[in-house]
């Protein structure tokens, strides 16, 4: 075999598996990008839990306590109670409060700090941005969906990597892969594809690491499982810890603690560990916690966190996940004892694992919280991936002969060898995200042992 016609079997491989790979991953994409999109403007416009709502800046706020008991009042639950405080972004703007009802349900009520009207209220993760999230995180399904959108998420790792080495073959420099020549028909579409695809390339393989990371497997057990947090490192000296996990505090499917912190323990009330914070001669009151949270540095928008049980704590969080700041390294959680007032932890972002502070800076970029400038650019991203998706189909479309029944991948009819390159790579894909190697491992089998033995599926698929 001549080494050209190794190089063009080469290819013809890497294309039919790219090909397969956007067959499968294209219209999970576009829902990607299309409820991320959604999700990015919902929290920009009216907040994800409406808390950009806006209010007339009265001469002076009211009580925390009269605010919260105006939530408990218009959650109209006879045995509520108010768990979570997030205060106000800015000064024209409510403050929330979620109150849980007693049988497993819960209330987002937004109030008018200076005057403790009620503005909004609604039940929790029943709005709009919740319903964009639960699409974009398992398609409303459950644990298949999780299932097919980690699949899905896999893949693209392989539809990148093997679209950047098609396209290289076609331009054959860096310049020509970012701003190549735009013919008409398919050549404008494959222009247009290979340009758009080289310029996102590196930011989808970012998105999807990121996203993968709150996936099920590989995210829930295999790279969150080790980079969690280690209870005992609190930087205070050792405290009893409970059997509640940080992500416990999330309360259903919305996730507000930082991915860090979900699997570790809290720390529990009642001992006489800590350092010294709230004066045990002053009540711990929702003034008294706002205002020494205001003391040791938390400013504008920050989350305080009720204690559950009678050994739970009063905890303070801010971090960039949440929608609290425009800066990840910012990130920080501070529990105190319900009865003393003693600091049990203060965590912040340079106590993170090192895939700890990638993810933090990584769901930053993710949501786009980093700034009106990362809305930009996540907003231009979503549409960009679109387009590429769509120029894909469109390209197919025309590849197709008029007539022809089936899929027609690339190389249809023409017999390949097995290359030694394209089953290293998809080994390594498979052994790095294993919801891939499922997938991988059933088109394998299909396309070599099924598609091209079966006259009916052989016109559809090879």
């Amino acid at each position: 075999m001549s080494n050209t016609s190794a190089k063009n079997q080469r290819y013809l491989i890497i294309w039919r598996w790219h090909f397969y790979a956007g067959v499968l991953v294209t219209p999970f994409l576009i829902l990607l990008a299309a409820t991320g999109l959604a999700m990015l403007l919902s929290a920009n416009i009216q907040g994800k839990e409406k808390e950009r709502l806006a209010v007339a800046v009265g001469q002076s706020v009211q009580p925390l306590s009269r605010q919260a008991q105006a939530a408990l009042e218009a959650a109209d639950k006879e045995r509520g109670s108010v768990v979570q405080y997030i205060a106000p972004r800015a000064d024209d703007q409510v403050a929330v409060f979620r109150v849980n009802d007693g049988e497993g349900g819960a209330t987002m009520v937004a109030v008018d700090p200076y005057t403790a009207a009620v503005v909004d209220s609604h039940p929790l993760n029943q709005n709009f941005y919740q319903l964009m999230d639960d699409i974009h995180g398992d398609l409303l399904i459950g644990t298949a969906g999780d299932f097919m959108m980690e699949a899905a998420a896999s893949l693209t790792i392989l539809l990148i990597l093997t679209g950047l080495y098609l396209w290289w073959n076609k331009q054959r420099g860096i310049g020509k892969m970012l701003l190549p020549t735009l013919g008409k028909k398919r050549s404008f579409w494959r222009g247009l594809h290979g340009a758009i695809g080289s310029w996102v390339a590196v930011l989808l393989l970012f998105f999807c690491l990121s996203g993968l990371a709150w996936a099920g497997i590989w995210g829930g057990k295999m790279v969150q499982a080790w980079s969690q947090f280690p209870a005992g490192k609190w930087g205070v000296e050792p405290v009893p810890v409970s059997t509640l996990l940080h992500g416990d505090l999330n309360d259903g499917g919305s996730k507000e603690i930082p991915w860090v912190l979900e699997l570790t323990p809290l720390p529990q009330s009642g001992s006489t560990a800590g350092k010294d914070g709230i004066s045990p001669q002053e009540p711990l009151t929702l003034e008294t916690l706002d205002r020494y949270a205001r003391e040791i540095g938390f400013q504008g928008r920050y989350q305080l966190y009720f204690p559950k049980g009678d050994s739970g704590v009063w905890t303070l969080n801010q971090d960039s996940m949440s929608y609290d700041s425009s800066s990840p390294t910012a990130d920080r959680t501070v529990h105190i004892d319900r009865y003393s007032g003693k600091i049990l932890a203060d965590i912040r972002y340079q106590d993170y694992s090192w895939f700890g502070k990638f993810m933090a800076v990584g769901v930053a970029l993710h949501m786009g919280t980093l700034g009106w400038w990362s809305v930009a650019v996540n907003v231009a991203f979503c549409l960009a991936v679109i387009t590429l998706c769509i120029s894909g189909w469109i390209m197919w479309l025309q590849r197709r002969p008029a007539g022809a029944g089936g899929l027609v991948p690339p190389a249809q009819n023409i017999p390949l060898p097995g290359w030694k390159g394209a089953a290293l790579l998809l080994l390594a894909i498979a052994l790095c995200f294993p919801a891939a190697a499922m997938v991988i491992i059933v088109l394998w089998l299909l396309d070599g042992a099924v598609f091209s033995r079966i006259p009916l599926l052989r016109q559809w698929f090879h």
